[in-house]
């Protein structure tokens, strides 16, 4: 007996769910392997001397990268309309807040044990590297927010960044008037608004 409803499908695995897990299991393997050959051509000592040097490094990065976006985050709240001493405008993102979210990922890269991620770190530690990926990752979340189907996470936040852009909120009621004029009864009469 049928019932008129397609058997349900099994749900396709996604690349991302098959190759993420080898792509981290192969890069573990080989950041050990060269490790192990660091350590037969310079010592053990040295090699547990660079991972120490890694950590403390890495640290540091971070540290500072989150001292710089705090600084940045109380910068830009301070001239938000409305503030003592602001202008009034709105406030723009300062140029030196760019990439700190690549300098902590490069602090990280550095924390983790391994000559390619402390390579991969040390690179997102250079300016114009950081630069060049924080504008490549600004273009291609603005193109994938563009083409993503409406009523979505990426339709709610350009909503919010599109409506609000000062954050400002305008407190009102609604008044939704149903019943024709002449069908109004002793108690439909006009409310005043609500106040705070």
């Amino acid at each position: 007996m049928t019932t008129g409803t397609p058997p349900p499908t099994a749900r396709r695995r996604s690349r991302a769910r098959t190759f993420v897990p080898l792509a981290v299991a192969a890069w573990a393997v080989l950041e050990i392997w060269l490790l192990i050959l660091v350590a037969d051509v310079a010592g053990g000592l040295t090699v547990v001397i660079l991972l120490a040097a890694g950590i403390v490094l890495g640290a540091a990065v971070i540290k500072s990268a989150g001292r710089r976006a705090f600084r940045n985050l109380t910068e830009t709240l301070q001239r938000m309309p409305g503030q003592p001493g602001a202008d009034g405008s709105s406030p723009a993102t300062p140029e030196s807040g760019r990439g700190n979210g690549f300098l902590m990922l490069g602090g990280l890269l550095i924390m983790i044990p391994g000559v390619i991620s402390d390579v991969a770190g040390l690179l997102l530690l250079v300016p114009p590297v950081r630069t060049a990926l924080s504008r490549y990752a600004e273009r291609s979340l603005d193109r994938r927010m563009r083409t993503a189907a409406p009523g979505g996470f990426s339709d709610a936040f350009q909503q919010a960044r599109i409506h609000r852009p000062d954050g400002k909120v305008v407190q009102g009621e609604v008044i939704r008037d149903d019943t024709p004029p002449d069908d109004r009864g002793p108690n439909d009469e006009p409310r005043p608004p609500l106040t705070p």
